[in-house]
């Protein structure tokens, strides 16, 4: 007779459906584990052996199969043991034959036959509920699989699961942990001065737009990133639901608890380009999916290898990172806002700062043409942030923080969402930043004299079909911050000033001062 019971395995943030089989037979000792598993799916045989040992059960002198079904199908990780265990422990009479009908189980067993905590939960019980499977999973993550609304059992020990389906000690179902509010960042009145550099953040936060930064050091590239996500609203239900998977397939979930606070990832400029799209000998997520409806901070953007920054193209087109393996594809959501910053030159400095390059412009273009045209193409807004002088820190803080903006903000997203909702029947897209083109010739056509100045300014700036596309975006979003409903020359001006001429080795920067 064959035991099985149900888990899952991992595509993405997929959970997909496992099968474990165990049969037993003969007399000759034999333990084997089949169906594609890896090396720790393998070791699951000691785990196994040791955790039932523990509870004084030893395993029977027989031929045992361990059968992972599809086959063809690769199994990685070590949240196997617990199926594997629970359809031993049937297969030997230890628990009903039929105990495990309508269950799927994951989880790692230490050698005392206790469940150890294991990624994956949110997912794998969001799987289980979608299949009416009831999860038994480890009771540290039983507030996580609570979440997917089914009836999900947490369990300490193994012995604690053999008592409760042999009815002597039956488990109660796992509660669903809680939803922590956004909690406040770092408010934008700490900034003195830059208010130019502050109104191009809110344009980038209403309409979720890519920004560069680039300026000298202490000028306030940073600090003005850090207080993006606090501009933002918070994850709605949908995006909530998003994140939460991609934290449990990362291991980022503590006890269960969700957070409606975006995310905000900062990678390292030594990160590689696995670290940053995902990937690796076991594809995982990588910064551009832990990003997933946040924003993802590149410091020293120049520093970054250009392989890695040129993989970031794709994500930032399609919202997902798309990993090529020979045997699979995996997929990972990947809908983030860029936000970057740079020196003008390695040296750091600028005419206005002691720290004056001595060989521009010639430093300034090697150090620039690190970073592709393409690349640099795929960026909304891009804006030279001045040196920040001592008459500016010694002036009082602002009047506006980051409540203020933040309020103009959702009131220019929700006039965004309601109208790509009425024109995209329920699409995802909800931001200027994400219209597609047909969107933009119903929604972002300017008025004649706008319409002539994007024109004129299209040829002399070396706009190409993207850059133009995205002078649109960035007006519709500065009409909307406006309250109008067309697109005006003032808007598509503004808009003009945080573009870039041209690209490579002849980099030259738009003033942020252009008047048209």
């Amino acid at each position: 007779m064959v035991s099985r019971i149900k888990t899952f395995a991992f595509a993405g943030v997929e959970a997909k459906p496992v099968d474990v089989q165990v049969h037993m037979s003969g007399s000759s000792p034999y333990f084997t584990i089949v169906g594609l598993p890896d090396k720790a799916v393998g070791e699951s045989r000691e785990r196994v052996r040791a955790a039932f040992a523990s509870i004084g059960l030893a395993l029977p002198p027989k031929r045992i199969i361990v059968n992972l079904a599809p086959a063809d199908l690769p199994k990685e990780g070590s949240h196997y043991d617990l199926a594997i265990a629970l359809a031993m422990l049937a297969a030997m009479g230890a628990i009903a034959p039929d105990a495990l009908d309508g269950y799927a189980a994951m989880g790692e067993l230490s050698l005392d036959g206790r469940l150890g905590e294991t990624i994956g939960v949110l997912p794998a019980a969001m799987a289980a509920e979608s299949m009416d499977l009831q999860l038994i999973c480890p009771a540290v993550c039983g507030a996580e699989a609570a979440w997917a609304g089914g009836a999900a059992i947490g369990a300490d020990n193994l012995i604690a699961l053999v008592n409760h389906f042999s009815g002597r000690a039956v488990l109660a179902p796992a509660k669903a942990g809680e939803i922590a509010e956004a909690r406040p960042g770092p408010d934008l009145r700490d900034v003195k001065g830059q208010d130019v550099a502050k109104r191009v953040l809110e344009i980038a936060a209403a309409g979720g737009h890519n920004l560069l930064f680039s300026g000298p050091p202490g000028s306030g590239k940073s600090m003005l990133a850090q207080r993006l996500p606090g501009l933002l609203p918070p994850l709605s239900a949908r995006e909530l639901l998003e994140v939460s998977q991609i934290q449990s397939i990362s291991g980022l979930l503590e006890r269960g608890e969700l957070s409606r606070t975006r995310p905000f990832r900062a990678p390292h400029h030594s990160a590689s380009m696995a670290a940053l799209v995902g990937g690796g000998i076991k594809a995982k997520p990588g910064e551009v999916s832990l990003a997933h409806h946040g924003v993802l901070f590149l410091d020293e953007l120049p520093e970054f290898h250009a392989q890695a920054l040129d993989a970031l193209r794709q994500p930032i087109e399609a919202g997902e990172a798309v990993i090529a393996r020979a045997n699979r594809h995996v997929r990972y959501p990947a809908r983030f806002q860029l936000v970057a910053a740079m020196n003008p030159c390695r040296c750091g400095g600028d005419a206005a700062s002691e720290l004056n390059c001595r060989i521009k412009p010639a430093c300034q273009q090697k150090y620039q043409s690190r970073i592709s045209g393409p690349f640099m193409d795929r960026i909304d807004l891009f804006f030279d942030t001045p040196p920040v002088t001592a008459i500016d820190l010694a002036l009082p803080p602002p009047s506006e923080g980051t409540k203020e903006v933040a309020a103009r903000v959702l009131e220019a997203r929700n006039r965004q969402t309601a109208r790509y909702d009425e024109a995209t029947l329920g699409t995802k897209r909800a931001l200027n930043a994400d219209a597609a083109p047909p969107e933009l010739d119903r929604f972002a056509t300017p008025n004649e004299a706008g319409a002539a100045l994007l024109s004129d300014a299209a040829t002399k700036l070396n706009l190409s079909a993207r850059g133009y596309h995205r002078v649109l975006k960035v007006a519709r979003t500065i009409a909307d911050l406006d309250g109008a409903d067309g697109i005006t020359r003032l808007h598509i001006a503004e808009a003009l000033t945080y573009r870039k001429r041209s690209y490579g080795n002849n980099t030259v920067r738009a003033p942020n001062q252009m008047v048209y």
